[in-house]
């Protein structure tokens, strides 16, 4: 077996799935761009069959990544495998990945298919794949359920049919690390010409142990591919996280003797952009990419590792991508300054029209707080890739009132198609009031499902706060972000974004319901 690990990220396709995460065509293309630059080995774009949009999304996809392999889901039919096909063909390098449930409760229950029928079916997908693609992979849905003598009959006949990566999930987050571990290992045993594939595993957080999971069916069962997302983003309780692996075989290389191609100072900005796109923020305490993952309160350990960094880190925040001095810019700092800061955080603005723009934001931020962080220049630049021209929606000013045994009230002006519109409201916040002022006069009726704050840097009382706002209305779930010193400020933008996205007829390529 290979001792290197293949990373595949379905940030895009089964991350997407989490309600309310859906993206845009450009959002996609946003975070495809920063899992290249991660070094990602494959990319699962989408789910071609999905939507008109998710078809879109993948070939434009497809046709600007070139060191990663890019990839589509598809179920095992034709019309699903020929989608894909198509969307993918301007890849340089393309990955088909079909499915079909083989565990005897789906069989039965959700295909109502005999065991036979669906060997016979994941056959046939596999050997239609092969029209578009030599790169084919098969997944087993529900593979952990699965009889293990069936599998192994379904496993040996996709791979004699030309699938080259067998991927087994623990779809429903019901293995133990130990457990799941040792059924790869005897799949693997009771599949013939299992050598003749790579083992995949993918695995689902509902008990905590996706990352646990992944690591055994490397280290226990001679898996060689970990299907994972950034931030372990995904419906119900999330993937296996990325960054926890990678750093685990990385960090643990004496236990594990494994290596894997990712570009680990990429992770960081990798985490904040899928947080930023998404509305999905990072707890603090998220191993690897939370920002007190580096943290010391301690009076022992802040001693100790002042001492040396190694009595209480086992990586350095450095490794990942955090900077080591995140107090760079202020109000006197120039545009160069700012572009080279840029750069060095990995964040790419396409024209300088934008990074004018950023600037200015700056500018306009350092205005009213003294110290500008790593995390509030991610924060500015977190909408650069939406146009504005397109918005129907833009913040313009508040002012509120709050006072103890007082109602409180707001007054909000935003612009409306280029018109200016002024709204007063009372609430029992600061924050309901403008919420019920823009209300007022938009008439959106959409139902606020989401309100989350979290402080963009910490330690200081000048922290920009960030503010989420997740909306449905009519079946469409979306997330509005928005980032202001003033949270009341941030949760005026956070709801006005997300109104010009439900606004937005083309705003999600998977809507969810």
């Amino acid at each position: 077996m290979s001792d290197r690990v293949i990373i595949f990220d379905t940030t895009l396709r089964d991350g997407e799935q989490s309600p309310g995460a859906s993206m845009t065509r450009e959002e996609k293309i946003r975070i495809a761009k920063q899992l290249e630059k991660l070094k990602v080995d494959v990319i699962e774009a989408g789910f071609a069959a999905a939507s008109n949009g998710d078809f879109e999304a993948i070939k434009s996809i497809a046709s600007v990544i070139k060191d990663s392999t890019v990839c589509s889901l598809a179920r095992a039919n034709d019309k699903d495998i020929s989608r894909a096909g198509v969307a993918l063909a301007p890849a340089e390098r393309r990955r088909i990945h079909t499915f079909i449930a083989t565990s005897p409760l789906h069989m039965e229950v959700k295909l109502r298919m005999t065991p036979d029928q669906v060997l016979e079916q994941a056959v046939k997908a596999v050997k239609f794949a092969l029209q578009y693609t030599d790169d084919v992979e098969f997944s087993a849905e529900d593979g952990y359920r699965s009889e293990l003598p069936f599998l192994a009959r379904v496993c040996e006949a996709v791979i004699k049919a030309g699938a080259r990566t067998i991927n087994i999930p623990d779809t429903v987050g019901y293995a133990v690390p130990s457990l799941y571990g040792d059924y790869i290992r005897q799949l693997r045993e009771m599949t013939p010409n299992s050598d003749k594939a790579v083992w995949s595993v993918h695995c689902h957080n509902d008990l905590g142990m996706a990352v646990a999971n992944s690591l055994a069916g490397v280290s226990i069962g001679g898996a060689r591919q970990i299907e994972c997302t950034i931030n372990g983003l995904g419906e119900r309780a999330g993937n296996c996280s990325l960054e926890e692996v990678v750093m685990a075989i990385k960090t643990r290389r004496d236990f594990f003797d494994l290596d894997v191609g990712i570009d680990t100072q990429q992770i960081v900005p990798a985490s904040r952009l899928v947080s930023n796109i998404s509305g999905f923020v990072v707890q603090p305490n998220k191993a690897i990419v939370g920002a007190n993952a580096f943290a010391h309160a301690s009076g022992i350990h802040q001693d100790g590792v002042l001492k040396a960094r190694q009595t209480y880190e086992i990586m350095t925040a450095e490794d990942v991508g955090w900077a080591a001095n995140k107090i760079v810019l202020g109000k006197l700092s120039g545009r160069n300054a700012f572009k080279q800061r840029l750069e060095a955080l990995g964040i790419e603005l396409e024209t300088e029209q934008a990074i004018n723009d950023a600037f200015q934001r700056f500018k306009d931020l350092a205005d009213r707080k003294s110290e500008i962080f790593d995390e509030d220049i991610h924060a500015l630049v977190s909408g650069e890739g939406a146009d504005a021209a397109k918005e129907q929606f833009h913040f313009v000013s508040l002012s509120q009132r709050s006072e103890t045994g007082e109602k409180p009230s707001a007054k909000v002006v935003f612009a409306s198609n280029g018109s200016e519109i002024t709204s007063e409201s009372e609430g029992n916040g600061p924050v309901d009031a403008t919420v019920k002022a823009i209300e007022a006069k938009v008439s959106s009726g959409a139902e606020l499902l989401l309100f989350s704050v979290n402080g963009i840097t910490s330690g200081t009382t000048e922290s920009q706060g960030e503010v989420t706002m997740r909306l449905q209305k009519g079946g469409r779930i979306v997330n509005g972000v928005g980032a202001d010193p003033d949270i009341v400020v941030a949760s005026a933008k956070a709801y006005l974004s997300a109104l010009n996205k439900l606004a937005s007829k083309n705003e999600k390529l998977n809507p969810q319901v």
